[in-house]
């Protein structure tokens, strides 16, 4: 086994190389799309926090009956929101809340036409599915070391290593429901003489659309079980009084914050899953 080990291949010294290149030589690429991001970051940021708390408790309650036609639901979101004023996190839920839309958004814009691509083009899925594995199974921390050096502590390199471990979810979501689509309806809109373009958007994105969905949901999921490796590169949010409450065995604090968090996960997981009349069960 010792020739082996004597011989082995070195892969982190490859990967060091590739970075130190990046930061030499593409830098600006790097901080071009740093400052897109943090304007995305500061724009969600302001509409959050600009209003007084009650005002933005206020809309999302009226935006929630609104959604979801249910007074128990925007009940439940006033409540929720005024627990964590109560509790003293508002702050907090507000950046981590901006993060998980960024995060969000730029899954959803970039996986959805990778996963319509993929539908069409199953060799370009069978490319891509081992890249989506590594994506979800290498552990976070490796990633955050070259986001780190790449975009440097803040926000960005947070949201970058979350788009990294949230996007899968998306483009595999839409992949199935787009190349589920049932065969007649296909050819029944072949027979009607439509294009290419007009089964993409009138027959197989609506019958995906509960896949495509259910990617939005698991995305915000796994954007929100971000929040505290997030917290480790400097991003703000509920992350951060979660490594605190971490480092100094504060058990109140962190069930504050726990309880915080799960708060808002069911908060937005309930605004967008669709209804199983939707789903058509």
């Amino acid at each position: 086994m010792e020739w082996l080990t004597e011989h082995k291949l070195p892969i982190g010294k490859w990967a060091q190389t590739l970075v130190d290149w990046l930061t030499d030589n593409a830098y600006w690429v790097f901080d071009g799309i740093s400052t897109v991001l943090e304007a995305l970051i500061d724009a969600i940021l302001w509409l959050l926090q600009t209003p007084h708390p009650l005002v933005v408790v206020g809309f999302a309650a009226v935006l929630a009956y609104a959604v979801r036609r249910k007074l128990s639901f925007a009940v439940f979101v006033a409540v929720s929101l005024l627990f964590i004023i109560n509790q003293g996190y508002w702050e907090e839920t507000t950046e981590t809340l901006s993060l998980v839309i960024a995060a969000t958004s730029v899954c959803m814009i970039i996986g959805v036409p990778l996963g319509v691509a993929a539908a069409h083009r199953p060799g370009l899925f069978a490319a891509m599915r081992p890249v989506l594995d590594l994506m979800q199974t290498i552990p976070t921390f490796v990633y955050l070391i070259p986001a780190l050096i790449l975009f440097g502590l803040g926000m960005v390199p947070g949201l970058i290593a979350t788009v990294i471990f949230a996007i899968p979810a998306p483009i595999r979501l839409t992949q199935l429901g787009v190349s589920s689509t049932p065969t007649p309806l296909i050819e029944a809109g072949e027979a009607f003489g439509a294009t290419k373009s007009q089964l993409l958007w009138k027959v197989e994105l609506p019958y995906a659309l509960p896949q495509i969905m259910a990617g939005l949901t698991q995305t915000i999921m796994l954007s929100l079980s971000m929040v505290v490796i997030a917290a480790l590169v400097g991003a703000d949010g509920l992350g951060v009084p979660t490594l605190r409450a971490l480092n100094t065995v504060n058990i109140a604090k962190g069930f504050e914050v726990g309880i915080a968090i799960v708060l808002v996960a069911i908060v937005l997981d309930r605004f967008f899953r669709r209804d199983e009349k939707g789903h058509g069960q």
